[in-house]
């Protein structure tokens, strides 16, 4: 299945339902990280993600029979949506299985699509047992998310179009949840071109793949945590593993706070949304350890709630220095408010909440509590802050911050 001729015949088919994502040269990642960045938006791709290709490569393949049975599939979203709109097109029922922790917006946009869903589960491994067991019931024909050759084929034709513009690529980075896209993209690289070295990237909160490659077999994960609930797996494809085991030249895993580090610097740099299992391929530059190379981050996907985006937003400023929240102590008599507020100002600290807290001592003409949550410009400008708070006396201290 995982032949040139193959990846030819799947790019011709994907073709006529996806949408063009050209490469984006990444002037601050390239200047970053010393090399030469460019990213290949999946997260712009018709239903927001990579996901439509190897889903209507895979039901293309069907035979009529198979596609009047019904379809059905489980995902953590971005599967379901290209499932979903691939039914659409085929003209045939389609019904997903989604977590319960599944976004809004994911559940939202498969439904859009004209596909039953059923909430089951806390992750991916549990609604893809209660799929099954629902072929047994009613018949049903499966749509794999990712273990199955011809999904992994559709996938693959990212790298097909990646090689077209990017001929002489030293790296593609590759986002890892069960493994089709890397599967796909990993194969048709060491078909084209050998000497480039396909990197997986899985969050160290379910890292499956890195595992079983270590271990030499598929191995499940008791449990999974992270934020890129797109790549929350417990177990890689085991049709699959045998080919990321020979073309996979590495695989690297990195943090929650990573991504979300990620999260800001696309948006603030790129004006780009892509979500959590997205951000793996650009929290993972720095995990290489190359200078003025050519490299291609897949951002599989874009599919975020405005919740979770504001969270995203929220604790990438903290982790950044740009929020912070600090604790003075100060008598309670007037004008005291505005000297602190002044001894800010001075600085260009920028003042976003207060809370007065009069009951911190027994004495509160001796000390009351202000807490101050503040914006800067980052760690330097937090420093100086502090540093001119401690000069007037007033003890400072950094709490947790919450807003």
């Amino acid at each position: 299945m995982l032949t040139l001729d193959k990846f030819e015949e799947a790019s011709k088919v994907v073709s006529q339902v996806t949408l063009p994502t050209p490469l984006i040269y990444s002037e601050y990642l390239s200047k970053k990280y010393d090399n030469e960045v460019y990213l290949k938006p999946e997260n712009m791709q018709r239903t927001g993600a990579y996901k439509v290709r190897g889903a209507y490569y895979k039901i293309s393949t069907l035979s009529d029979e198979q596609r009047k049975k019904g379809l059905i599939t489980a995902s953590a979203g971005n599967h379901a949506q290209g499932v979903a709109f691939a039914a659409q097109k085929f003209g045939v029922k389609a019904v997903i299985v989604m977590p319960t922790t599944t976004p809004l917006i994911k559940v939202n946009r498969t439904k859009a699509f004209g596909a039953e869903v059923i909430l089951h589960g806390d992750v991916f491994d549990e609604s893809a047992a209660y799929a099954q067991q629902l072929v047994e019931e009613k018949g049903y024909t499966y749509i794999p998310p990712f273990d199955d050759l011809a999904v992994a084929t559709g996938q693959g034709t990212i790298a097909m179009e990646v090689f077209k513009e990017q001929p002489l690529l030293d790296y593609i980075l590759v986002p890892v949840g069960g493994g089709g896209l890397a599967t796909g993209v990993a194969t048709f690289s060491k078909l084209f071109r050998p000497e480039t070295k396909v990197v997986g990237v899985e969050p160290s909160g379910a890292n499956c793949l890195q595992v079983s490659l270590q271990k030499g077999s598929v191995t499940t994960l008791p449990t999974v945590n992270t934020i890129a609930d797109g790549t929350a797996v417990k177990t890689p494809g085991k049709e699959i593993f045998p080919y990321l085991q020979t073309n996979l030249d590495d695989v690297v895993t990195v943090d929650d706070d990573e991504i979300i580090g990620s999260f800001l610097d696309m948006v603030e740099n790129h004006k780009m949304i892509a979500e959590g299992s997205g951000l793996l391929t650009v929290a993972a530059l720095s995990r290489l350890k190359c200078k003025g190379k050519k490299i291609v981050c897949v951002i599989s996907g874009g599919n975020m709630d405005v919740i979770t985006m504001s969270s995203i937003i929220q604790q990438g400023l903290i982790f950044r220095d740009r929020i912070f929240t600090v604790s003075v102590l100060l008598p309670d008599k007037p004008g005291e408010l505005a000297s602190v507020s002044n001894t800010i100002a001075r600085v260009q600290g920028n003042v976003i909440k207060l809370e007065h807290n009069q009951f911190v001592t027994t004495n509160r003409n001796a000390a009351v509590e202000l807490r101050i949550t503040l914006e800067a410009f980052g760690t330097e400008h937090k420093r100086q802050i502090m540093d001119a708070l401690e000069r007037e006396g007033y003890r400072p201290r950094i709490v947790q911050t919450s807003l």
